[in-house]
């Protein structure tokens, strides 16, 4: 039994540290969510209901590439980024990406990796169609609802 509440005590310290360090990185991040994961430890923070802190990063301006001229006259999709991180368009450096300008992809079809906090994170299509547009580089960094594709729907 004295086991079983210090194994608990270890955890719900990890718990607490993980915490510390999210909440850290949330203010100063200017963040309003954040989420890790760390084995079987997952804490997930979210700033309530309150504006942004006054001192939050203006935003990064990018500037905008014309879209091809199929994507003024259908309804597309974008795929943004869930999360703050670097995004990979392989696996590796050495293997093929996952997708490409023109590629027909499958709803669920793996795009991409985000990496966050060590992590990769897979980003699936939402939608099956025609990949018109990747507006990321490889090995750059993204910010969260930065879009990542633009996708032609399948009809």
């Amino acid at each position: 039994m004295p086991i079983r509440r210090r194994q608990r005590g270890q955890r719900d310290g990890a718990v607490l540290e993980l915490a510390r360090r999210l909440g850290a990185l949330l203010s100063e991040l200017g963040l309003s969510e954040i989420e890790a994961a760390v084995g079987e430890i997952r804490v997930r923070l979210q700033r309530g209901g309150g504006s942004a802190p006054a001192t939050a990063p203006a935003a990064v301006e990018r500037p905008a590439a014309p879209l091809p001229a199929e994507a003024e006259s259908s309804p597309m999709v974008t795929i943004e980024a869930p999360m703050v991180g670097t995004f990979y368009r392989a696996s590796s450096p050495t293997a093929e990406p996952y997708a490409g300008e023109g590629d027909l992809v499958k709803e669920g079809q793996i795009l991409c990796i985000i990496e966050a906090m060590k992590l990769m994170n897979e980003i699936e299509s939402k939608v099956a169609g025609r990949i018109v547009k990747i507006f990321v580089e490889n090995a750059h960094p993204v910010e969260f609802g930065q879009s990542l594709f633009l996708i032609d729907p399948a009809r």
